[in-house]
Formats: C-alpha cells, sequence, structure tokens
C-alpha cells in the first residue's frame, strides 16, 4: 500500500495569495479531487493525507474536510492554526465538530513566514504546541534550515507532541554540497528526537526545478535515512507543488530511485507505514 503523505487541494479564488508570485503562475489555478484522483491511480497510490495550502485561515479547514468525506481516497487531513492562538484548544474542538472533522489528523502552522528562527521557544507558542499534543494531532512543520534548531528545542521540550518534519526542512538542494553542508548538522540534532518523523517531499523544487536530477537528491534522502532510519521517514508528493519541477509520477519514481538500498519492511515504511502509524489513519 502507498501513502502519500502530503498533497494539497486548493481553490485559487479562496485567498491563496501566495500563488500570485510570478514563478508560480504553472499553478495558480484550482486543484480538485477531480485532479487529483486521476494521478493517484495512475501512480498506484492508495491513500493521501491533504495538508493546508498557506491560506492561513481557519475557514479552510471546513473545506479540506469536505474534500475528504467526498474523495475516499484521502484519509487524513492537516489544518491550519495559529499556535499563539489562546483559543487553540476550542479551534481544533471546532474543527472536530465540522463534516469530517473525524478525518483531522494533524494541524499546521506557516513556520517558514515567520522572520524570527525562534519563534517556537516563545511561551505561548510553546503553549499551544502542548494544546497541540493535548489533542492527539500531529504537528506538521514547514520551515526553513535556520529554523531548524528550535523545532529540535520544541520537540525535546514537548516530548508528548507528535512532530512531522515537512520537506525534510526545505535544504538548498540547488546548492549541492554547500546546500548538504548547512543542513546536515541541524537536521542530525532534530532527528535526535524520538518523536520527530520526516516527509521525504517537496524536495524536487528545492533542487533545479529545470534541470533537476535523481543524484542530485540523493545525497540529502541518504543523510535523511541515516538519521531518521526508514520508520521516521515518509513519502510525499507536495502535488500540485511539485508541478514546478515534475508530474506526479516522475516524484514518485525519482525518490524510489533516490533511495539507499532497503528491505522490503523498510520500503514498506517510507511508502506507506509511517505515515498511517503517525498519523493515526484508519487501516
Amino acid at each position: 500500500m502507498i501513502v502519500d503523505a502530503h498533497h494539497h487541494l486548493w481553490r485559487v479564488e479562496d485567498g491563496y495569495r501566495w500563488l500570485d508570485a510570478p514563478e508560480l503562475a504553472p499553478i495558480r489555478r484550482s486543484f480538485g479531487p477531480a485532479e487529483l484522483e486521476p494521478e493517484l491511480a495512475a501512480a498506484g497510490v492508495d491513500r493521501t493525507v491533504l495538508v493546508e495550502g498557506g491560506r492561513c485561515d481557519t475557514d479552510e479547514a471546513g473545506l479540506l474536510l469536505g474534500y475528504a468525506r467526498r474523495c475516499t481516497v484521502i484519509a487524513g487531513v492537516v489544518a491550519w492554526v495559529d499556535p499563539a492562538d489562546p483559543g487553540l484548544a476550542e479551534t481544533i474542538a471546532g474543527y472536530r465538530r465540522l463534516p469530517g472533522g473525524d478525518l483531522l489528523v494533524g494541524v499546521r502552522p506557516q513556520l517558514q513566514a515567520e522572520t524570527d528562527p525562534d519563534y517556537l521557544d516563545r511561551p505561548p507558542v510553546r503553549r499551544g504546541l502542548r494544546a497541540i499534543a493535548d489533542a492527539g494531532l500531529a504537528l506538521d512543520v514547514v520551515c526553513r534550515v535556520d529554523q531548524l534548531a528550535a523545532v529540535a528545542r520544541a520537540a525535546g521540550d514537548v516530548p508528548e507532541l507528535r512532530f512531522v518534519l515537512d520537506h525534510l526542512g526545505k535544504p538548498r538542494i540547488r546548492a549541492g554540497a554547500a546546500g548538504l553542508a548547512e543542513w546536515a548538522a541541524p537536521i542530525a540534532a532534530l532527528a535526535a528526537r524520538p518523536n520527530v518523523t520526516a516527509k521525504l517531499s517537496g524536495l524536487v523544487t528545492e533542487a533545479d526545478q529545470d534541470r533537476w536530477r535523481v543524484a542530485d537528491l540523493r545525497p540529502f534522502v541518504t543523510e535523511a535515512v541515516d538519521r531518521f532510519g526508514p520508520d521516521r521517514l515518509m513519502f510525499g508528493s507536495d502535488w500540485p507543488v511539485c508541478r514546478l519541477a515534475a508530474d506526479y509520477q516522475a516524484v514518485l519514481t525519482a525518490l524510489s530511485e533516490a533511495l539507499p538500498p532497503l528491505t522490503e519492511r523498510e520500503r514498506s515504511a517510507v511508502f506507506g507505514d509511517t505515515a498511517t502509524r503517525t498519523y493515526r489513519l484508519r487501516r
């Protein structure tokens, strides 16, 4: 069974302002289940996790949970939250009262948009992280490399919370050896926290989007496997953002080729079992 642990759906007219950037013109349109399902079927993907798309408002949750209710391949939803919101526990409870709320498996703030690399150290944010843990949800973390140290500190201070690092922390794959060098130490410190898993997602768009090769991805993938192990890594397509560099099947194939030699059980972990366990997806 293959689980795609990271993809998006959005209606472009609903406030996804980040798509206004000129370089994002190829994906500046709506993507819904009708576009997703043929991609999954062609790639042999059985289940997915739908992740908030950078709209950064609580109303998006209802839209995403509605998609999950109607599209049975979507096994879970990761909705947006503000971790510093003093009413975070009620926000999460409100999501769960929505139609499809039983499919809420995690939440994600847009940490990468915070200029302060130590944002997660702020007391109101730490209280929010504990509220997420109390709700039994996973926390998706989309961040920059300079924020990884703060993520590691937070994971150490809130060990009851399941942290999920998106896109391996967005290393500068296009920078080659220099990108690997600046990322390797903080990713090792984060991987030392047993409550952290990571997604092998978003890599082709961190590489040279026009000229990337599997060989460009392999050192980063190998380092991730060495540090986290297959049981704490999961495949994610980052579709449709990945379309800036590659189509769905190409992303899946590239990861398969970039992985070091693994046993059948270890490959099953990366391509499905880790996501199922981490997000507590219904079997």
